[in-house]
């Protein structure tokens, strides 16, 4: 019996996609839902999701238990590398020449501006504990008390 395997990668990036949106944070799946959520003012989040195996492991669920703090940004947002092409690529676009693209990784924006990143090499190998502190971090120096 052979394996099918996009149909298996459909089902993980599935679950992968639906974790988030049913932990708060919306899916960009084009460039103008891009251009359109990071034109508002206020403070964004934004996780460039991947099934990566290790470090996606950790990443999404830091980003899921991140936002149980006492600052937080105005909107969770999140594009998927290598699924969404075309939003993954406008995000990293706007995000600016001092971005290096990883994936998974954390972008904050502040009125549509990158103010702080956590990329790859700050997720991969690390205890989700520690990624969520960081994150937490970056929700102290920029965002707002809820």
């Amino acid at each position: 019996m052979a394996m099918d395997f996009n149909f298996m990668m459909n089902d993980i990036v599935k679950q992968a996609r639906q974790e988030l949106v049913d932990g708060g944070y919306t899916q960009l799946e084009t460039a103008e839902e891009v251009n359109e959520a990071f034109a508002q003012p206020g403070t964004s989040l934004v996780m460039i999701n991947s099934v990566c195996g290790c470090a996606g492991g950790i990443a999404r669920p830091s980003a899921l238990h991140s936002v149980h703090y006492d600052k937080r940004p105005d909107r969770l947002l999140t594009v998927f590398a290598g699924q969404d092409k075309e939003a993954t690529a406008q995000a990293r676009h706007i995000f600016g020449d001092d971005h290096l693209p990883s994936s998974p990784s954390f972008v904050l924006l502040k009125d549509g501006k990158m103010v702080d990143e956590i990329g790859r090499h700050e997720i991969e190998g690390h205890d989700p504990m520690s990624v969520i502190t960081h994150i937490q971090e970056l929700f102290e120096k920029h965002c707002n008390e809820i």
